[in-house]
């Protein structure tokens, strides 16, 4: 027992809390409320949910892998920067990206203007209703799909080429490669990046609440505030649950036990083969195509619709949601990045059953959608608001719900949602660095604790900051604990894009939208050096 067990120890009550809440909750007394959701509602649920998860599974898949193979094994035009550049539509928030191009498409958009306009063609409107399911599977598609690049491309680039140089030696071509040993060894990388998309599919609430496609996330904000049952909220969180932790049981057991390892300790990575002629533009053209449809369009179009509205929009007011965004994801990614640090250095140092199921626990909110999580940390919260009514009094305060009203309650939320992210990174910092310099610390003298801070935190700088800067990224772009959690009249840049877009001022959530990309852009670019400069 030491103080990083004590921290530890502490950071898991916090985490476990809200979550053992909503699965204890599910089992208590049934409401006329979810009665009728489960008749009724809840079937339906089910399907859109299936339908989603399933086919932007399917396709992310598709697009993630063929551009993460074609990144690491083929040179063509502009490859350099597509490296990064298909990174981008994760800074652009699947919400965000559902509204541009329901503009874009729309009888009014910039597509249907030109027929008219320019062609005289008058076309069927139900040709470009992407407010549908299959609209929503590819605007997931598209602002997803770096999840899988990302990871497979990570796994590829520490592949010894000598896997792929046997196979053409034997008269395998590039499709023979890519389906017979690609795929194979890529396995696990690919089924981590996809079980992320699934996640964050389950998690959305603006693509389905802007498109009125029922699922669980739309059912929990309706049955909460619109019906004012947070009994049934709570049922259907703990459902929801339940259905994430069978695609996380799943993703474990779809890996199996099968490992790809290297025959020889010298490992020779993988050298870009240069295409050219018809094969270079082809490969270049469907880069271009996925990078396009995924950030340049939607980008092109908010810039233009920000131009437009800019007078209206920018103001002192405007100025505080930035204000807002800034101040709860620099805090956030503060907690996130130091409790994430107590943990993976108590796990490093301390072999024990505790220590792993720490580890376990952490990444469990990422997990867990934000509604469920708002609706768990909601609850524990107002227990104990609840329980501190007799201490308001005794000190002459009139008893409030004050810690549920409070910034601090969003703050807990986004730590709880995503300290997975921070956790991740610092613990890669610390497998790289090992023990040898903190063992060699401790047979000179010097304690745990001086020793993390003299030796251990000064060689993971660039985990810590490659954590803060994720961890930063999705607070700026979150939406449905932001919604429901924020203090009253305290809205941030996601919460007024959305506001606007539900109203149906499009043109006017465009600057709010500008700057949640442009930041979270340039946080991806400065992550991806910081990557780079780590691996070289």
């Amino acid at each position: 027992m030491n103080i990083w067990t004590l921290f530890s120890f502490i950071i898991v009550v916090l985490i476990l809390l809200p979550n053992l809440n909503i699965l204890i909750s599910f089992f208590t007394e049934q409401t006329n409320n979810w009665e009728h959701i489960k008749e009724f509602i809840l079937p339906a649920l089910l399907k859109n949910t299936s339908i989603l998860i399933v086919f932007t599974g399917i396709f992310t898949v598709m697009i993630g892998t063929s551009l993460a193979w074609l990144i690491s094994a083929y040179d063509f035009p502009l490859k350099r920067f597509f490296k990064w550049g298909l990174m981008l539509p994760l800074a652009i928030p699947p919400y965000i990206a559902a509204y541009t191009y329901n503009g874009i498409l729309n009888y009014t958009g910039v597509i249907q203007t030109t027929l008219r306009n320019d062609f005289g063609i008058r076309v069927d409107q139900k040709y470009f209703d992407i407010m549908t399911i299959p609209g929503a599977i590819f605007i997931f598609t598209m602002f997803l799909y770096p999840y899988v690049y990302t990871i497979t491309r990570a796994f590829l680039a520490n592949q010894s080429s000598a896997l792929i140089e046997n196979a053409r030696l034997l008269g395998s071509n590039a499709f023979e490669i890519f389906f017979r040993i690609v795929l194979p060894i890529s396995r696990g990388a690919i089924v981590g990046g996809v079980s992320l998309v699934l996640l964050e599919v389950l998690n959305d609430y603006g693509v389905v609440k802007y498109f009125g496609v029922p699922t669980f996330s739309t059912a929990i904000f309706q049955t909460w505030f619109n019906m004012g049952d947070l009994n049934a909220a709570i049922k259907l969180s703990a459902t929801l649950m339940f259905i994430v932790f069978t695609i996380l049981i799943l993703e474990k057991v779809s890996r199996g036990r099968r490992k790809f390892s290297q025959t020889t300790a010298k490992v020779k990575p993988l050298t870009p083969i240069r295409l050219t002629g018809w094969k270079a533009w082809s490969v270049f053209g469907y880069t271009l195509l996925v990078f396009s449809l995924g950030f340049l369009i939607p980008f092109i179009q908010l810039f233009d619709w920000m131009i437009l509205t800019f007078d209206k929009i920018a103001s002192p007011a405007f100025i505080g949601f930035i204000t807002n965004s800034l101040t709860v994801a620099f805090f956030g990614s503060v907690m996130i990045v130091g409790f994430a640090v107590i943990i993976a250095n108590f796990a490093r140092m301390h072999r024990s059953w505790f220590s792993k199921a720490s580890a376990r626990i952490t990444i469990l909110g990422y997990s867990i959608p934000g509604a469920v999580i708002a609706v768990g940390i909601s609850a524990v919260f107002i227990d104990i608001d609840n329980l501190l009514f007799t201490f308001y009094e005794s000190i002459g305060m009139e008893p409030t719900l004050f810690l549920s009203t409070s910034l601090f309650l969003l703050i807990s939320a986004y730590v709880i949602r995503f300290l997975a992210v921070g956790y991740n990174s610092i613990e890669s910092g610390f497998d790289k660095i090992g023990n040898k310099y903190t063992e060699a610390s401790r047979m000179l003298g010097m304690g745990m604790t001086k020793t993390f801070f003299k030796v251990d935190l000064r060689l993971i700088k660039g985990a810590i900051f490659s954590g803060f800067i994720l961890a930063f990224i999705d607070i700026l772009k979150e939406l449905p604990l932001t919604l429901i959690l924020r203090p009253f009249n305290f809205d941030t840049l996601s919460t007024k894009a959305f506001q606007y877009a539900s109203d149906e001022q499009i043109h006017e959530a465009s600057l709010a939208s500008i700057v949640i990309v442009v930041l979270s852009a340039i946080a991806i670019f400065v992550f991806h050096q910081v990557l780079e400069k780590e691996r070289n």
